[in-house]
């Protein structure tokens, strides 16, 4: 797998509403795009699957804007590339041949494995106190 500019940005993105936002207090797709250098069209197509995954909630009208849906300690960067990637796997042996019976499927196992507890071993509290 391939980590894309989509979950680089998204990543980017919901840390800066973990620093600057609440339900109260909303950011909009303007600053988080301005004050992250993100494209401000595919900022949007990020946050809506965002939103979709329920990991951003909307606040509606002139001072609305994008809120976590929950708190960034139950938040980590594998959760947004989860649901920003379509596809997550490093290695498929599905439908191989040698499935099963290939003595490197337990190397690709291993290394899937390492990276997924790599992408939840932090959450969003734990990358804004970095900053």
């Amino acid at each position: 797998m391939r980590i894309s500019k989509k979950s680089q940005y998204g990543l980017r993105s919901m840390v800066y509403l973990a620093k600057k936002s609440s339900k109260d207090n909303p950011c909009s797709i303007n600053e988080i795009s301005k004050k992250e250098n993100v494209p401000f069209e595919f900022l949007g197509k990020i946050m809506s699957e965002l939103e979709k995954a329920n990991l951003v909630k909307t606040k509606k009208g002139v001072s609305g804007g994008y809120f976590l849906a929950k708190s960034a300690n139950k938040i980590t960067p594998g959760d947004i590339v989860l649901a920003l990637e379509e596809n997550t796997e490093l290695v498929n042996c599905s439908g191989c041949p040698m499935a099963g019976s290939c003595s490197s499927e337990d190397v690709w196992d291993e290394v899937q494995e390492s990276m997924d507890n790599s992408l939840n071993a932090k959450t969003l509290a734990d990358l804004i106190k970095r900053k």
